[in-house]
C-alpha cells in the first residue's frame, strides 16, 4: 500500500493512498462527499462534518472513493456499530450501522430531497411543501430481511460480498437476516459445489434455501394470500407490503367503478387491493412482462375483476398498437417499476393516456427523481410524497409519490 504524507496533499491520489478530508453533505449511495486538492471523494462509513483518514478504493476521471478508515472529530450521531463485518473491509450490505437510528432517517430524507432537487428539477418551496420525511415500519432495524442471498467463497464457506466487488466476506450471523434465517446452519457448514445460496422466509412457514427448480411459496399482504416462486421477487421487509398497499390506495383514493392499470404488476400485489376499492363495477388491468410473473397474477388473482396483460409495459402502452389490444383508458395508475425507473417513453404513455392520477413505488430516488423531471415536463404535479425504511442500516429508501395532471 501506498501513503501520501497526511500534511502534504498530494495532486494524484491512486488505490491504497490515504488522505485526511473534512467531509461533507450526504450524497445518494451510502457515502458523503469530501474534497481534496480540487478533487471529488465519496467516503463510505464517514457523517457529515466529520475529520477522517480515508483511503481510497477507486480512482475515475471525474471522482475518487473511499472508505473512512480512522474517525478524528466524531459527529454526534456516530455509534459503534453492532455488526463486526460493518467495516471498510466486511460486508458491503449495511452501510448505515455506524450511524444512529434518528440519523438513518434524516439520511435518507435528505438523499430524497436532494434528488428531487439536482434531478427532478424541483424548487426548494416545492420540495418544503412535500415535508419530506422517512417513516419507520414495526419491527425494528434487525431481523428484518426475509430473503438473503450467500455467496460461497474458494474453501466452500457461505458468506456476503465486500462493498462493488466479488469478494466473499465469510460471516458467521447477519444481524439484519430473519431469526428464521439465522438459524439455518448455512453459515456454519461448507459448500464445495456451490456459488451461491438463496435463502428465503416466507409469510406460511419457517426459512428455507431456494431449490432448484424453486419451489412455490405464499406470501400474505393487504388481506390476500399470494402464491410466488421462491425466487420471484416480493418485498423483503414482512411489513413492507403492507405499509406501501396502504399508501397507494390512501393516496390514489380508488372508487368503485373505476377502471385502474397496475404497471410491473409481478405477482399482483397492488391489482388486489385496487381490485379490492373498485369493486365488481370497475375493472383493473395489470401489465407484467416476466411470464412467471403474469402466470402467477393470473392465478393469485382469479375471480377478481382483473386481467392480465403479459408484455413490457412500454409495449402495453404504445398507441400503434391495434385497437382490440390497446388498453382500456384508466383512471389511476399504479407504477411500481424496477430500480432503473419507468423512463420517459413509460411517462410519456401515461400522460397520454390522461388518468387523473398516478402512485409511483420507487426504490431508487435518483430515477424516481428523473421520472419526476419528465412528467413535470408534460404539465404534471408531484402532489404528495411518502418515504418508508424499508432497509434498516442500509441507504436504500422507498417512496410512495402522487402524480396528477
Amino acid at each position: 500500500m501506498t501513503e501520501t504524507a497526511l500534511t502534504a496533499p498530494a495532486e494524484q491520489l491512486y488505490e491504497g493512498d490515504r488522505v485526511e478530508v473534512t467531509v461533507g453533505p450526504i450524497a445518494h449511495g451510502g457515502h458523503c462527499v469530501a474534497r481534496h486538492a480540487g478533487q471529488v471523494i465519496f467516503v463510505r462509513h464517514a457523517l457529515p462534518g466529520e475529520r477522517v483518514v480515508a483511503e481510497i478504493t477507486e480512482v475515475h476521471k471525474k471522482n475518487l472513493r473511499a472508505e473512512a478508515v480512522t474517525v478524528l472529530e466524531a459527529s454526534a450521531d456516530r455509534i459503534t456499530p453492532r455488526c463486526p463485518y460493518a467495516h471498510a473491509d466486511g460486508c458491503g450490505g449495511c452501510d448505515l450501522q455506524h450511524v444512529a437510528r434518528p440519523a438513518q432517517l434524516e439520511w435518507k430524507a435528505a438523499v430524497v430531497r436532494e434528488q428531487l432537487a439536482r434531478l427532478g428539477g424541483l424548487a426548494a418551496e416545492e420540495i418544503e411543501a412535500l415535508d419530506v420525511t422517512v417513516a419507520q415500519l414495526p419491527g425494528g432495524d434487525e431481523g428484518w430481511r426475509t430473503r438473503v442471498s450467500y455467496h460461497v467463497d474458494a474453501a466452500g464457506r457461505a458468506g456476503l460480498l465486500k462493498h462493488r466487488s466479488n469478494e466473499v466476506v465469510a460471516i458467521d450471523r447477519c444481524r439484519i437476516a430473519h431469526p428464521d434465517i439465522q438459524a439455518l446452519d448455512v453459515l456454519s457448514r461448507r459448500w464445495p459445489d456451490t456459488a451461491e445460496i438463496d435463502v428465503v422466509r416466507p409469510a406460511d412457514g419457517g426459512a428455507q434455501p431456494v431449490q432448484h427448480p424453486p419451489q412455490q411459496i405464499t406470501e400474505r399482504a393487504a388481506g390476500h394470500d399470494f402464491a410466488i416462486s421462491a425466487d420471484g421477487f416480493w418485498q423483503v421487509h414482512p411489513a413492507a407490503a403492507d405499509t406501501l398497499v396502504q399508501a397507494v390506495l390512501d393516496l390514489l383514493a380508488p372508487a368503485p367503478g373505476e377502471h385502474a392499470w397496475d404497471l410491473y404488476g409481478g405477482a399482483g400485489l397492488f391489482a388486489a387491493g385496487l381490485a379490492d376499492r373498485v369493486g365488481v363495477t370497475g375493472h383493473v388491468t395489470l401489465v407484467e412482462a416476466a411470464r412467471e410473473g403474469a402466470a402467477a397474477a393470473r392465478a393469485n388473482l382469479a375471480g377478481r375483476p382483473v386481467s392480465v396483460v403479459a408484455a413490457p409495459v412500454e409495449k402495453a402502452l404504445h398507441q400503434d398498437r391495434r385497437p382490440q389490444q390497446r388498453l382500456p383508458r384508466p383512471d389511476v395508475v399504479v407504477l411500481d417499476p424496477p430500480r432503473k425507473g419507468a423512463g420517459a417513453a413509460v411517462v410519456r404513455g401515461l400522460v397520454a393516456a390522461a388518468p387523473r392520477a398516478v402512485a409511483y413505488v420507487a426504490c431508487d430516488p435518483a430515477a424516481f427523481a428523473r421520472d419526476v423531471r419528465t412528467f413535470r415536463e408534460a404539465g404534471w404535479q408531484l402532489k404528495e410524497l411518502r418515504a418508508f425504511d424499508c432497509f434498516p442500516q442500509t441507504h436504500h429508501v422507498e417512496c410512495v409519490a402522487l402524480l396528477v395532471p
